[in-house]
């Protein structure tokens, strides 16, 4: 059974940095593409970071260009998410999805989601 499981979340101040992780298992990580998700109470679930399995990275929102940085360790089957500069507004619950190769994929495009992992972000 394909499992993501999330950390790293928490409460940091204004103007900090975080660094969220999602373990992999149960799937063929490598040839993957992960991404990572968010979703503040009342809001849409909205794509932060998608990340191939060549590496290559695109960022969605806007809101988090430059700021946000997505990279992954295939020996480890490990995914991340380097937060800096953290505003009140990046306050959500932040998922981990996949979608494999050939899957057939949900309305996000993914097939595999997290529980999320909740970061607070204080002013």
């Amino acid at each position: 059974q394909v499992q993501l499981v999330e950390s790293g979340g928490g409460l940091v101040q204004a103007g900090g940095s975080l660094r969220v992780s999602c373990a992999a298992s149960g799937m063929n990580f490598s040839r993957s593409m992960m991404a990572w998700f968010r979703q503040a109470p009342g809001k849409e679930r909205e794509s932060v970071a998608t990340i191939d399995w060549r590496g290559g990275s695109r960022y969605p929102a806007d809101s988090v260009k430059g700021r946000f940085t997505i990279s992954r360790d295939n020996g480890k089957n490990t995914v991340y998410l380097q937060m800096n500069s953290l505003k009140p507004e990046d306050t959500a619950v932040y998922y981990c999805a996949a979608a494999l190769y050939g899957g057939a994929h949900d309305n996000y495009g993914m097939d595999y989601w997290g529980k999320g992992t909740l970061v607070t972000v204080s002013s």
